[in-house]
């Protein structure tokens, strides 16, 4: 019940800047986190260390200070599924570029999906934003900075 009432917490509040997102985590999610700990420290002191159950608790409370540190910036979300989520794909393609004919190739193809994800995150259309950094990397000056051609930078015409 624990966990289902902090994620409702979060997919309510996801869109909200920062500061509210800390402030309400503060307010609604910190005392269930609380009484979750209190829980926890109950069941180590009762419960068979080298359980399954002992185990998972002993885990849990190692874990403690990680778990608290999304509550400390409202940027951070309680899971890590937007980043598993967008990282899958590269695990996926990196049993492809095992049969890349060349490392030059495998370590090309590596680059592109990297600026492609780079872009995906920063909420720019990827193939936008792949043709508008292949259209200005020529006539890019020796004084330039690739940094311009970052997604965060760029401005798509």
């Amino acid at each position: 019940m624990v966990a289902l009432n902090l994620i409702q917490l979060e997919q309510q509040i996801r869109d909200l800047p920062p500061d509210e997102r800390h402030a309400r985590w503060q307010v609604e999610a910190r005392p269930v986190l609380e009484t979750f700990q209190s829980w926890l420290d109950k069941s180590a002191a009762q419960g068979l260390p080298k359980s399954k159950m002992g185990q998972a608790v002993q885990y849990c409370l190692n874990q403690w200070p990680k778990l608290l540190g999304y509550l400390e910036d409202g940027r951070l979300e309680i899971d890590n599924n937007r980043a598993e989520r967008d990282i899958r794909p590269f695990t996926t393609g990196r049993k492809s570029w095992l049969f890349s004919n060349t490392p030059r190739g495998a370590r090309s193809s590596a680059i592109l999906y990297s600026l492609v994800m780079t872009a995906r995150a920063n909420n720019v259309n990827p193939y936008h934003y792949l043709r508008a950094v292949l259209a200005r990397l020529p006539n890019l000056g020796g004084n330039s900075s690739l940094d311009e051609l970052l997604p965060w930078n760029i401005v798509l015409s």
